[in-house]
This record gives structure tokens, sequence and C-alpha cells, in this order.
């Protein structure tokens, strides 16, 4: 069996029925490369044979009325793909209207603690085409935040996926075993006894960490605020229900701005979904006259020696969406990302890790329930959204021998912050996934539609 780290097991204790927090992405594939020709059946013993060689696909949680720490992960002795893969068909014409409701319905849905934490829907008759005839199919992922960040999920999709259309499956890989309620007690009790260790090392990293944010806020050398953020109609409570939109730029002209404004292409996304966001507010009335602040989810691997699958920080980044022109925009959401990535370079890496080993589920549920309920998510948001941007390869991929044609990531939202825009990149594209509460965002979609219009305007300030 395998421990849940802190972090890790956050995100069980925070998952409430309004706010689940598995992670999603849409994947648009052509299956005329499907070796064999494309079927449901073929598909679903391709994944079968790829599993083999990914026990995290196997494993499910337990615990132990007895446990003092955090629950453990275990082989599904009984595991069956059929649990897990899901076929259905879209209504005609099969557009992205008709996608994106279907894929909004099944992100809301929360998945099965008895199983192990991921689920994967083949969705046929995209734009009217017939899969089996080399047509076009949309598969849907969704596996639970508990066992991945965005790292360690994209490396698992990579695993499902070839850079050809006929690679051979990998070598089938052990899991990590059973687990007993007498075994998970005793090493809960074991891990709860060493929890002073992790408050000694926590302790003093968060005193240099707070000691290094107070002499840089004074020096204007600081990242955004927590809740500084201006109030918004994305910032409430959230229901259950869930929407999806998504947009897909070249990667090219990314890079073109990126190159002639000598920046990151970090900065240029950033730039991107201030554009956008500042003019949906503004055809509502809405634009705050303060700057929207995103919260930005940060990789830690290599960086940590602690346990655990995710392995990430974040820092809170000032969109400048208060600045009319985009060049100048682009320019200080540059400036303000540096300051923000030397400002979290000098926080402890491992700062969130060791405090989330004192986590426990009855606080974290009570207080995020509270939290809900209150007009704090209003009033006050923490951030007004979530943006993250996780690259990817620069090569044609294939997925159980379909090539991928985009790849829409799909990150949680949550009280207080009820819009997520993540990006990937991917084989020369840049694909935008939005999800978010749609008694927040009604109209999502005119978002997504707006990112061709920002990449347009960043463009022209190239000439």
């Amino acid at each position: 069996m395998q421990r849940l780290s802190g972090l890790d097991a956050s995100f069980l204790y925070l998952e409430t029925p309004s706010q689940p927090l598995h992670v999603c992405s849409i994947l648009e594939v052509d299956t005329s490369t499907m070796p064999g020709g494309y079927s449901f059946d073929r598909f679903r013993d391709e994944l079968a044979l790829r599993i083999k060689a990914m026990p995290q696909f196997r494993e499910k949680l337990a615990d132990s009325p007895l446990n003092l720490d955090h629950p453990v992960w275990v082989d599904d002795e009984t595991f069956d793909v059929r649990r897990h893969l899901h076929r259905i068909g879209l209504p005609p014409p099969g557009g992205r209207m008709e996608l994106s409701e279907i894929c909004g319905h099944i992100a809301a849905l929360p998945l099965d603690r008895s199983r192990p934490l991921w689920e994967m829907w083949v969705i046929e008759g995209v734009a009217g085409t017939d899969a089996q005839s080399g047509g076009r199919l949309a598969v849907m992922t969704k596996v639970h935040h508990a066992c991945v960040d965005g790292v360690t999920g994209a490396s698992l999709l990579s695993q499902l996926c070839s850079t050809e259309a006929d690679a051979p499956a990998p070598e089938a890989v052990d899991g990590v075993g059973s687990g007993d309620q007498v075994r998970i007690a005793l090493g809960g009790l074991a891990r709860f006894a060493s929890r002073p260790l992790y408050l000694r090392k926590a302790l003093p990293a968060t005193v240099s960490s707070v000691a290094k944010t107070v002499m840089r806020a004074s020096s204007g050398q600081a990242m955004a605020r927590p809740f500084a953020a201006p109030r918004t109609a994305f910032n409430a409570s959230v229901t259950g229900n869930r929407n999806i939109a998504y947009a897909q730029l070249d990667l090219e002209d990314i890079k073109k701005v990126k190159n002639h404004f000598n920046v990151k292409v970090n900065d240029v996304v950033m730039a991107l979904v201030s554009g956008v966001l500042r003019q949906f507010l503004l055809d509502r009335g809405e634009l705050p006259e303060s700057s929207l602040v995103a919260m930005v989810p940060v990789s830690v691997h290599g960086k940590s020696d602690r346990p655990g699958r995710n392995q990430v920080s974040g820092m809170f980044a000032s969109l400048h969406s208060n600045i009319t022109d985009p060049a100048e925009r682009l320019k200080s959401i540059s400036e303000a990302n540096s300051v923000a990535k030397q400002h979290s370079s000098a926080i402890s890496a491992t700062l969130l890790q060791d405090w989330s080993q004192f986590a426990a589920p009855s606080v974290f549920g009570l207080a995020m329930r509270t939290y809900a309920r209150t007009r704090l998510t209003r009033s006050r948001p923490v951030h007004n959204l979530v943006v993250s941007n996780v690259p990817g390869p620069q090569v044609p991929l294939y997925l159980l021998g379909c090539e991928i044609k985009a790849m829409y990531p799909l990150g949680p939202i949550f009280h207080g912050s009820g819009l997520n825009i993540t990006v990937m990149s991917l084989n020369g594209k840049l694909d935008v996934g939005l999800i978010a509460c749609p008694e927040l965002v009604p109209d999502l979609w005119e978002l997504a539609d707006d990112f061709p219009v920002g990449m347009e305007e960043l463009l022209l300030a190239v000439g």
C-alpha cells in the first residue's frame, strides 16, 4: 500500500457535492490512423493493455476507522476497465455545442470513491462523422486531483499515448499491493507520531518566508496579495453544475509575440487571458478599476523531497486588466510575473506540503462548507480565477492508435473562484480549456471565442 500525502488527501477533504475536485481533458482524435480500424471493443482492449503498465489506474482508496493519518492507495483486486470506460453518442449535428454540453454534464458527476478514481468517456458522432469509417472521436478523461497534479497528470496521459500509431503496449508493472485495516492503522499511528518532524521543518521555513514576503512587500517586489482581488460575477459560491468551452491557437503566433517583446510564453498566455476577460467584463459594464488576480499553480517537481503525487505550490499574479493597450498590458504582466516568480522561489518549495500533513478531514470539510455559505466568496475572493499553462510535446501523438488533433485541459473550480482557464501546447497548437459554473458564467463560449480575437490584437501590436 502507499500512503497519501497531506496535500494529496486535502483534495479529498475539500471536495463537496458542489465542488468536485477532479481534473479533466477533452481529446479530439482521428480514428483513421488506428491500426485495423476503429471499433469501441478494440479501443477498450488497447486501453486495458496500456493500463497493465500503469498501476496508478488500478489503485483505489482504503482507510481504517482507527487510522490517525491520511488514507492509503491499494490495488483494486476486482479492477475491471469496463467500469471506467464509457461510451456515448452525440446528438446531431454533433458540433461543439453538443459536445461541450455533454462534457459539462460529465464533469459535474463525482467519481466513485470505492473504485480507482478515474473515468474515460468515448464520445462518438463528433461533427456527424462515423468513427468506424475513419471519422472523429472525442475522448473525455477524468482523474481525481488526489491522484495527479498538472505534471503527473500530463505524465500519466503521455503513458496512454505514443508517437507512433502502431506502438506496442509497454510491459506490465506491478501495483502497490493490498493493505488490511490493521496495517493501515499501525502505519497511520507511525506517521501521526512523526508529525512533529514536519512541524520542526515547517515552522522555520514559514518564519523565513513571512520575513522575506514582508521585506519584498515593503520594497514593492512581492507578488499580488491574496484576498486583494476585485469582485466579479464569477467570484461567488459555485453549484454542482459545470459548463465547458474551448479554443485552439497556433503556437507559432504565441512565439512570434514572445520573441518580439522578449517575454516568456507564459507571459503571452496570461496577456491573452487578461485581454479576453477585460473585453468580457467591459461588454457587461462590469470591469473593475483594479486588476484581476489569477492563482497560477507552480510545479515543485525536482525541488521537493517530500512524498506524494501532488508536488505543487502556487503564486498570485496580477493580470493588469485595467490597462487598455495590449502591448503595455503584456509588458506589465511580464514584469509582474518576473517579480512573482522571484517571490515564489524565495518561499520554501515544501512549505505547502509540510503544513498540509496536518490536514484533518472534518476541519477541512467544515471550513469549506462554512466559506461556501458566507458572503466572503463574493465580497472577499482569494483570487478571481485559476490560470494554468501545461507544456506538452511538439510531435504528433496517438491515443491508442488514434491521432490526437487537440487536447483541451480542464482544471477544477472552487467556491469563490468559479472559472478556470488552462492551456496546453501540443504539436504546434495551443489548446485552451475553459470550465466554469454556469450560474456564474452562463455565456462561456463568448469568452472562448475571444481568444482568437485577443491573439490578433497582440499580433497587430507586433506589427
